[in-house]
């Protein structure tokens, strides 16, 4: 599908002299709704990451992306938990398409975007004609209303930081942020420094146990407990972690992880050896 055509857009389409960023910011401020439409990988993280740290109301966020596109973007734990975020919070939406436009459309109430991508940088093209605006957003959004839902199974980052503060306390919940925010992306191979990696390393730094930290995993839908363990074995093996047994009164002894570095602030070590 191609943007519908109009006079009024090659009269009216001025490239912005603005980072992509800010465009989208302006966005926010001055639409009740925005549509987003075949974003590209950039454009799509940048949507999401300004929309996070945006201080007012959002407006309604509608996307409507490749299968692909959304597929590869919540294999990063950072995005996608942000991702979901905005689902919980009513605020955002997504769903898919195979027959979709070549262009990226951010599309708000009174504005069309076309993104252009140059390089490593995003600017666009823009037109508020108020009747070439109201065409491209009917069409797309008769498009959004035939397009597929998208799950994000990944659990919403405030609630990770809620639950393990209520579950292990302040020092378990910053120790983890402090991580997350040291690394860009934290995608979710098993030889990367992945989510459970992170978690576990931050458990064995707090000298929690295995098995409440896994526990609590499973029951925020981070992993299971059985790749909890798993991972914690991997960690073992490269001499990150090592575990004490703690009895208790009946059963198995429980296994408490120890943290063989001296502290979590040097990450890039820590995921060098991950990775090793």
């Amino acid at each position: 599908m191609s943007i519908p055509s109009d006079e009024s857009m090659s009269l009216e389409a001025t490239v912005l002299d603005q980072e992509f960023a800010e465009v989208t910011h302006s966005l926010f401020e001055d639409a009740d709704s925005l549509l987003v439409v075949n974003p590209a990988s950039d454009v799509f993280r940048t949507v999401i990451l300004t929309a996070t740290e945006f201080d007012n109301e959002l407006p309604d966020i509608k996307v409507l992306a490749t299968p692909d596109l959304l597929k590869a973007a919540v294999e990063d734990f950072i995005l996608a938990s942000q991702i979901a975020d905005l689902i919980d919070q009513g605020t955002l939406s997504l769903r898919t398409t195979t027959d979709i436009a070549r262009s990226s459309l951010l599309i708000s109430d009174n504005r069309v975007v076309s993104i252009v991508i140059s390089g490593d940088e995003l600017t666009g093209l823009h037109s508020t004609d108020d009747s070439f605006v109201e065409n491209v957003r009917t069409t797309f959004m008769d498009e959004w209303e035939t397009g597929d839902e998208f799950t994000v199974r990944t659990p919403p980052l405030s609630r990770i930081q809620e639950t393990l503060s209520d579950e292990f306390g302040n020092d378990v919940r910053d120790d983890f942020m402090m991580m997350l925010e040291s690394v860009e992306t934290v995608p979710g191979d098993d030889d990367d420094l992945d989510a459970v990696t992170i978690t576990l390393l931050v458990a064995a730094n707090n000298n929690e146990l295995l098995y409440d930290i896994g526990k609590w995993g499973e029951d925020t839908g981070v992993a299971s407990k059985a790749t909890f363990s798993r991972t914690k074995t991997r960690l073992e093996d490269r001499g990150l972690i090592d575990t004490e047994k703690v009895p208790i009164d009946v059963g198995r002894p429980r296994l408490r992880l120890v943290l063989m570095a001296d502290d979590l602030e040097d990450v890039d070590s820590l995921a060098d050896q991950v990775t090793a």
